[in-house]
């Protein structure tokens, strides 16, 4: 999807917007899920923490305090204290006043180490130039992560969203269309599981609000073989995306291209764009071999 400006405006949009249509809920945190592993003794408690630290950080929130990280995640301050200074020791994360933390570079070795494990990742790149450079839109991957896609490649070659994506963003993925494609391909018990912990935002007066909508649109799309969005996510933004299947034929990423509303048609999408995406999908597929 092609982008433009910060994750920091998007979201408040997205909060305004949201607020207005549902009531404000608590936070949710991580405890929960760590008291029903409470007992299992290949759990490591101290290594989840850490990493729900690490989570704790945003684009919105680059420097936290511990009683900021402490709200956000459920844990107590000292427990986030030794959670930070263990961070700090590996070079994780670091401090200026011993009050305000951040993350640090090396933090990105973490990300890197999956990126860089996939096949499709790595090969994917020239693919999606070239596909960019033919319809000289942005075209990016992405995986499904629960109710999230995740971005793990991506050509840039317009910014038009409220939002800068690249390598490692994530956005819903029931208003998005790689995140349709991801999730029409899911096994029944799966796709009603997720669905069941969605919080449907409406992030514009198109989005699509609802299980059951958005239930039939998705198997519009097992029929249709793509997925479009039409201003769902941003006023303004058109995408259409398809599967990359692996050789047995379970989808394992989305391929999407993303172009202005006032300069692509809807027809323009199926007509002009799908039969590239959809030979950008088929030679992708040969690397999952």
């Amino acid at each position: 999807m092609p982008v433009a400006g910060s994750n920091a405006g998007f979201r408040k949009r997205s909060r305004t917007v949201a607020a207005s249509a549902a009531p404000v809920v608590p936070l949710a945190t991580p405890v929960p899920q760590y008291d029903q592993l409470d007992g299992d003794p290949n759990f490591m408690t101290s290594l989840a923490r850490g990493l729900a630290v690490i989570q704790a950080f945003s684009q919105a929130k680059r420097q936290l305090t511990i009683s900021q990280i402490s709200d956000k995640t459920g844990f107590s301050r000292a427990a986030v204290r030794r959670c930070l200074y263990t961070l700090s020791k590996l070079g994780f994360a670091g401090s200026e006043d011993n009050r305000h933390f951040h993350l640090r570079p090396r933090v990105l070795t973490l990300g890197h180490s999956y990126i860089s494990s996939m096949p499709l990742a790595v090969a994917a790149q020239p693919v999606l130039e070239h596909v960019s450079h033919v319809l000289r839109e942005s075209c990016s991957i992405a995986t499904l992560d629960g109710p999230e896609i995740v971005y793990i490649a991506r050509a840039n070659v317009t910014r038009i969203m409220a939002i800068d994506l690249g390598v490692g963003s994530r956005l819903p993925a029931f208003c998005t269309s790689m995140g349709r494609i991801l999730l029409a391909d899911l096994p029944p018990e799966k796709l009603e599981q997720l669905l069941a912990g969605i919080e449907f935002t409406r992030y514009t007066e198109r989005t699509v609000t609802t299980a059951d909508k958005l239930r039939q649109i998705l198997r519009m799309v097992q029929r249709n073989g793509y997925s479009i969005i039409d201003q769902e996510l941003e006023y303004g933004l058109r995408s259409m995306a398809v599967a990359i299947r692996n050789p047995a034929g379970k989808v394992v990423a989305a391929l999407n291209v993303g172009a202005h509303a006032q300069r692509i048609s809807l027809q323009d999408l199926v007509m002009r764009f799908l039969p590239h995406l959809k030979a950008a999908a088929q030679e992708l597929c040969m690397f999952l071999k």
